[in-house]
């Protein structure tokens, strides 16, 4: 069975100065205190426009994104390949609600997808739903309220985006993810992207929805998904994620007063991942698996569910994915064992994609023991090297 405590195969993409550089910016991350400080000025520039990418690009952007377009991707996704692991490319610049800024944000995903169409190390393209819809629809559509003509107009132009997306996935043979979203958006970008499950992964899974597995209902939307996928004769892709919005969720859910669509703790939210990757194993002959955690445990669970299963460990159906710049012991070792792994690789303008990456520092802060965790092995591999030497 795979293991994750080499630091030498995890972290052998990184040279010296590199390992030094993610030490300084782990230990910092690690401070609540510098993380909060640090997200308020960095809003503050952006909402006055001070310049910031002197200080922003060379630390935090670099470690956790691409580069600025697709191309200055490319040099990391080739050097991630010469180590077994694929890419992903994820625009992570913050959706608009004006039009402008939604065909731009269109097209820029469609150009994901070609991309990926000729590039063998990176099996996937992905997109946020809220990118191509004005926030307001999707709630009111996933609530069941009654729409004015130009909002049911609206609606119907995020589908028919969404439908461009994925038509052209199709035609060229790239998978596609959808990302997940809040609780109260996630019921019409769910009807959608069934929607396009039922037209495009006919003969494979093309399109990929995402489950929420500290949502209370996942299990069970995910029983239900399935069955329509045998009885109406189509693959589901499926990407599995713990989470990522359940301060907000419960915040929302108390202040609105109905029930927190979120588990009570953790313990439930880590068995029904489990019990969601054991049953879409059993019916991998209609799912596939895209498995985006840091968690080790769900990690090794999976590659123990293959195994017992006779799955191949290259298995086109079976991926496990971690962000770049974070979980490297997981990723790389998965890899060096002949795995399916595939980094999310964000990218975009430095100034555009700050909001994502000060989301990305609280959240590591703010989960018990993620930041320790890297820092730990980062510090174990800086002193077998100096023992090596």
């Amino acid at each position: 069975m795979v293991s994750f405590e080499s630091t030498e195969i995890a972290f052998r993409i990184k040279s010296d100065r590199e390992l030094r550089k993610a030490c300084f910016l782990f230990r910092a991350i690690s401070n609540p205190a510098l993380v909060r400080i640090g997200g308020f000025f960095s809003r503050l520039a952006l909402s006055i426009h001070l310049p910031i990418n002197w200080i922003v690009k060379p630390t935090i952007y670099s470690h956790f994104c691409g580069g600025e377009t697709i191309g200055d991707c490319l040099p990391t996704v080739q050097k991630l390949a010469g180590y077994g692991v694929r890419s992903v490319l994820d625009y992570s610049v913050e959706g608009g609600e004006q039009i402008g800024q939604i065909d731009a944000d269109l097209e820029e995903t469609l150009q994901t997808v070609l991309n990926a169409a000729g590039n063998k190390n990176i099996p996937f393209a992905v997109f946020k739903p809220t990118a191509f819809c004005q926030s307001d629809v999707l709630r009111k559509k996933s609530a069941g309220e009654v729409l004015d003509p130009e909002e049911e107009h609206e609606a119907e132009r995020f589908r028919s985006r969404v439908e461009k997306l994925c038509s052209t996935a199709h035609s060229y043979g790239v998978r596609i993810m959808i990302d997940a979203e809040d609780y109260c958006f996630q019921h019409f970008v769910d009807q959608v992207v069934m929607e396009m499950m039922e037209k495009y992964n006919t003969d494979r899974a093309i399109v990929y929805n995402t489950y929420q597995m500290y949502r209370r209902d996942r299990m069970e939307i995910f029983r239900r998904d399935l069955e329509a996928a045998y009885s109406k004769n189509f693959y589901l892709g499926i990407k599995f994620v713990r989470g990522a919005y359940m301060e907000r969720e419960r915040k929302r859910a108390a202040e609105l007063g109905y029930p927190s669509p979120i588990h009570p703790d953790k313990e439930s939210t880590d068995r029904d991942f489990d019990a969601a990757l054991q049953y879409a194993v059993e019916n991998l002959d209609r799912v596939s698996i895209f498995n985006g955690t840091h968690n080790e445990k769900s990690c090794l669970y999976l590659a123990q569910l293959m195994e017992e299963h006779g799955i191949a460990r290259d298995d086109d159906r079976c991926y496990f994915s971690q962000l770049y710049g974070m979980s490297d012991h997981i990723s790389f070792n998965l890899a060096n064992e002949g795995y399916n792994v595939a980094k999310y690789l964000p990218y975009g303008p430095v100034r555009h994609v700050l909001p994502y990456l000060i989301r990305r520092t609280e959240e590591n802060t703010s989960i018990a023991g993620q930041t320790g965790r890297e820092l730990s092995h980062i510090l174990k591999e800086r002193k077998r090297r100096k023992q090596k030497s």
